[in-house]
């Protein structure tokens, strides 16, 4: 083995080892903390809050409310003029009432949301949020499958769909470790926003993916034309990352672009599904390189 091609195996299993040992501290985080389900999940009344007259302190508004019949109440800011408080869920008389108990104890208070989602709607939401996740993996190793099945010979398609699966499982595992995180110290939620920027990850991950694999392919080809494999499966995977390396990094860099105006400019109703975008495209350009390509390797000499 020569010294260019020992230094791109380290490079690669170093990256690799790396990517794991984060999908393991994200999975234990998500053991300890567990996720903050929002009311999308677990059913509940979420009312949306601005104070025009100066905004109260949480425990004024939590005594308030209290006072109303919400005694089981969580309150947040949000904003630079509002709250948003979540509870039991509430009739709409019983929003009315409270409302109006709010507004005579704090002048200039209007209410910009009101959401309320009954316990069965919201187990519902969680069951089908599992299915789609999972009928996106099974669809996306069925895709690969055939997209690549003239590789049979060389290269089991069966391998790559396999490979990009578990790419796709680290670009999701690591952004579900961080919310599990910010759910239990700062107190976000997980929505049904959330759950569509898991499923924007997966296709925008598995098509990162896929360009390094069609690439690979191109390459197998021409190496059988050829009948050499100019130094080896590592060497043609390694050419191939290197060839798509541009077009993955431009790619992912315009849409950071945008994703972080949206972050910081957007609105705090789409701020943390930014950020969850943020998190898992920057990992679907990384693991297409450091996950998908070696397990690659590693799949084609077992």
């Amino acid at each position: 083995m020569d010294i260019l091609k020992f230094f791109m195996l380290r490079i690669y299993i170093i990256m690799f080892w790396f990517s794991v040992t984060l999908v393991v501290i994200s999975v234990i985080l998500l053991a300890l903390y567990g996720l903050n389900f929002g009311v999308d999940f677990r059913g509940g009344s979420v009312m949306e809050l601005e104070f025009s007259g100066g905004r109260p302190s949480l425990d004024e508004v939590k005594g308030v409310s209290a006072d109303a019949g919400l005694a089981d109440v969580a309150v947040n800011y949000v904003g630079e003029d509002g709250m948003i408080l979540r509870t039991k869920e509430l009739s709409e008389n019983e929003h009315q009432n409270i409302l109006a108990v709010l507004q005579s104890n704090f002048s200039g208070l209007e209410e910009k949301r009101f959401d309320s989602i009954g316990p069965i709607i919201g187990q519902e939401l969680k069951t089908k949020s599992v299915t789609a996740r999972s009928l996106v993996l099974l669809a996306v190793i069925v895709y690969i499958a055939l997209v690549f099945r003239k590789l049979s010979k060389p290269l089991s398609p069966w391998v790559m769909g396999f490979a990009a699966i578990i790419a796709l499982l680290h670009d999701v595992i690591i952004p579900v470790g961080v919310f599990a995180v910010l759910g239990r110290f700062y107190g976000i939620e997980i929505s049904a926003v959330f759950v569509a920027a898991v499923l924007t990850i997966l296709g925008y991950s598995v098509a990162d993916t896929v360009v390094v694999f069609d690439r690979v392919r191109e390459n197998i080809i021409r190496g059988n034309i050829r009948g050499n494999m100019d130094g080896g499966f590592l060497a043609v995977v390694h050419k191939s990352v290197m060839q798509t390396l541009t077009r993955s990094l431009n790619t992912t860099f315009t849409t950071l672009l945008s994703l972080f105006a949206i972050y910081f400019f957007g609105g705090e109703s789409i701020r943390y599904f930014a950020l969850a975008l943020i998190i898992g495209i920057f990992l679907g350009a990384y693991s297409s390189i450091f996950v998908a390509s070696p397990l690659l390797v590693w799949w084609s000499r077992k």
